[in-house]
């Protein structure tokens, strides 16, 4: 039974070491500038790992100690963490299944459309009362004040491989025919009805195009490309914490059995 035990307590490691990428991937999505500016996912796979990592501490002091106790919550709680990351590992791969960028002529950035992507996050930046917390958030990055710093001339800009972030929020779309002067000020036509975010443009530093749809959709195909990084790493840990989950429990259940049999032969001796 001992042994058994030790068995049980290095496997619950495993599962108390598998639950710090879960954090990690947390923070890590918490530290994305548009991320910190939206804060949808960050705090659910921060709290699932921080309870995953208190479940699996917790079983793992029930069998290295021998408290049943805490092994039968460590099994429950355990059982029902599995079944919440499986879930936000799912939501997650759904809401992100849509949405993808649209390539110009002469472009090697690519233009991205709000209707797109899953309604769930398209409802996520529609409302006026919370774009506007975003885009107030958005402007007080750095994020198109460094395009300034890496392109000067039109064609290098035309051809540089920037963030969809960039794309649909410090720029006009391509489409509205603007005339660059830099990557972040554009001179517009006399006429420009090609969509109404060409309207929405501004060459004032704060305002550009935070207040058009193509930065909301430019946001969203960013959260979609870092949410994918860290549902892989989900997704791992998920694998991982099943596997183990099932050989604690087939550890446990063996460990009983054991027992039990040694104390039917110790009643006939």
């Amino acid at each position: 039974m001992a042994l058994s035990n030790n068995v049980i307590a290095a496997i619950n490691f495993i599962a108390l070491l598998l639950s710090i990428p879960i954090i990690g991937a947390g923070i890590w999505i918490a530290t994305q500038a548009d991320n910190a500016c939206v804060q949808l996912l960050q705090w659910p796979v921060i709290v699932l790992g921080i309870v995953i990592f208190l479940v699996a501490l917790t079983g793992f002091i029930g069998a290295f100690w021998r408290i049943s106790g805490l092994l039968m919550f460590y099994l429950i709680a355990m059982l029902v963490l599995i079944i919440l990351l499986g879930s936000l590992v799912l939501f997650v791969f759904s809401v992100t299944m849509r949405g993808s960028g649209h390539t110009e002529p002469s472009r090697a950035y690519l233009e991205y459309h709000l209707d797109d992507f899953s309604l769930w996050l398209q409802r996520r930046v529609r409302s006026s009362h919370k774009w506007e917390r975003i885009r107030t958030c958005l402007s007080s990055t750095t994020t198109c004040a460094e395009l300034n710093q890496n392109y000067r001339l039109p064609q290098d800009f035309f051809n540089a491989h920037i963030s969809p972030l960039q794309s649909g929020c410090c720029k006009p779309p391509t489409d509205c025919g603007f005339t660059y002067v830099n990557p972040t000020y554009w001179i517009s036509p006399i006429s420009n009805g090609a969509s109404v975010d060409c309207s929405k443009w501004s060459n004032e530093q704060t305002e550009l195009c935070y207040g058009c749809d193509s930065c909301k959709a430019g946001l969203l195909a960013n959260l979609k490309e870092e949410w994918r990084n860290a549902d892989l790493i989900l997704l791992i840990a998920l694998i991982g914490l099943v596997f183990v989950y099932l050989m604690a429990f087939l550890a446990l259940k063996n460990a009983k059995s054991e027992n039990l049999f040694r104390r039917h032969k110790q009643g006939y001796v």
